[in-house]
């Protein structure tokens, strides 16, 4: 990890003063302001107009509540959040969270984060990020639909296919997306299918968007991997979380011929010195809707599986020989880091939105561990989002291979125009410098095109 220049030093610290106790966007600022100070050495040019004082700084914020009425018939409110970060490259374009932990500054992170992300994938849209600190554990789909139902009445005033277009993130999937599409198409009244994405396949979808982000984070680590001359074939993999990143990156690098060995949630993580179970899986935690502890109760005990409660151990001390953070920003820390190290971990793909915390990417970094950052490991999801966008505008419909063909190729040009970019800065092998200078300059020279805007 390299320090600040000097000359970028005031930027952050206008930063920070102007977005007080918001210390994830603090983060994602000074990691990409950690990249750019051989940008502006080599162009000088990019220094002027305040041009990187306005990319940290989001076009529109836009704050409200959501009163909803619950099963008891008692009315509850949330807060909700839409942040429109950046429009150079197109519309706003970026998932919408639901989970108790959400505030303006986390989805300010992400919205920065999603500028730079969507920059990579080299398709026309913007960043932005939305969500509510509401949390969708043990409501009932009733509840949820009432919540997602007065959420897009006052969200679909500032969303369109040519505006802003939502997608699902952490606590939204395709339920959620549903009620929302169909508030919206409710009080616009009109058939607007590039509005969301991550719709079901009958009404507009695209095949692979649920499998998107894990698959692509397994073909941007597996383009890193043949980078040394190996790949996922007999690797041991540990991937955190058990949402729909983490069980489609279970079947890729199943796949692929890696072998999964752990997984969590909330709750803990279970391991399988076997190999997890991708049916077994899929069946806990997308019919069910369990806890993982479940699979140990499914899949029986001292057959080389075991379950270990939140708070009694991590997930990375489970030796492996690539790690897969999956779950939440900030998962992974230097002590799990220096774990992953001493038990001969070779690479780390970001499956999450800055899972791993600074310290911990520089251990990796400073131990030769190929680290793949999630603004370009986990691009696959908001890519497909945008192959879906394409696909609601010509009024088609392609089928998975053709999707999944279009994903795999851009996920191994985001893994090379990363390396190519540290490679012309003179840091070659490092994929953080890469993502974060190969993304500002894509926006950095569209916001120049376009004026003081």
């Amino acid at each position: 990890m390299m320090q600040l220049d000097e000359k970028l030093e005031p930027i952050l610290a206008e930063v920070m003063r102007r977005n007080a106790g918001e210390p994830e966007f603090h983060q994602a600022v000074r990691e990409v302001l950690e990249s750019l100070g051989r940008v502006i050495a080599k162009r000088p040019d990019f220094a002027d107009d305040a041009l990187i004082e306005r990319i940290c700084e989001p076009e529109r914020q836009i704050i409200f509540r959501v009163p909803w009425i619950d099963d008891q018939n008692k009315v509850r409110i949330n807060r909700a959040f839409r942040v429109q970060f950046n429009s150079a490259l197109g519309p706003y374009k970026g998932g919408i969270r639901f989970h108790p932990s959400v505030n303006v500054g986390i989805i300010k992170f992400l919205g920065f984060e999603q500028t730079f992300k969507n920059a990579l994938t080299g398709m026309p849209i913007g960043g932005g990020k939305g969500g509510s600190d509401f949390d969708p554990k043990g409501k009932s789909d009733r509840e949820i639909m009432r919540f997602c139902q007065s959420f897009m009445t006052e969200l679909h005033r500032h969303i369109g296919e040519y505006t802003d277009v939502p997608a699902g993130d952490i606590g939204v999937g395709g339920r959620e997306i549903g009620y929302m599409f169909g508030q919206y198409k409710r009080l616009t009244n009109r058939y607007e299918a590039g509005v969301l994405t991550g719709k079901a396949l009958f009404y507009g979808g695209s095949r692979a968007r649920t499998e998107a982000t894990g698959y692509g984070n397994t073909y941007f680590v597996e383009s890193m991997l043949k980078t040394r001359g190996t790949s996922f074939d007999g690797k041991k993999v540990v991937v955190s979380g058990s949402g729909n990143v983490a069980i489609y990156s279970l079947e890729k690098v199943q796949e692929f011929g890696g072998t999964v060995v752990a997984m969590s949630d909330s709750s803990g993580y279970i391991v399988d010195e076997n190999g997890i179970d991708l049916k077994l899986m899929q069946e806990i935690k997308e019919i069910r809707r369990a806890r993982i502890s479940e699979y140990l109760r499914l899949k029986g005990e001292g057959k080389g599986v075991w379950f270990v409660k939140a708070g009694d151990g991590s997930i990375w001390d489970v030796a492996c020989d690539v790690a897969m953070p999956s779950a939440t920003q900030n998962e992974l820390t230097g002590k799990d880091a220096k774990a992953l190290v001493k038990n001969g971990v070779i690479a780390v793909g970001e499956g999450a939105n800055m899972p791993t915390t600074p310290d911990a990417t520089r251990i990796f970094q400073d131990a030769g561990v190929m680290f793949a950052p999630g603004k370009a490991a986990n691009a696959g999801g908001v890519a497909t989002s945008a192959l879906e966008m394409q696909q609601n505008a010509s009024r088609d419909s392609w089928s998975f291979e053709q999707t999944e063909a279009r994903l795999a190729s851009i996920m191994r040009n985001i893994h090379d125009t990363c390396a190519a970019t540290a490679e012309e800065y003179g840091a070659p092998g490092d994929y953080v410098l890469g993502a974060n200078i190969a993304g500002f300059v894509r926006v950095a020279e569209a916001m120049r095109a376009l004026g003081v805007i």
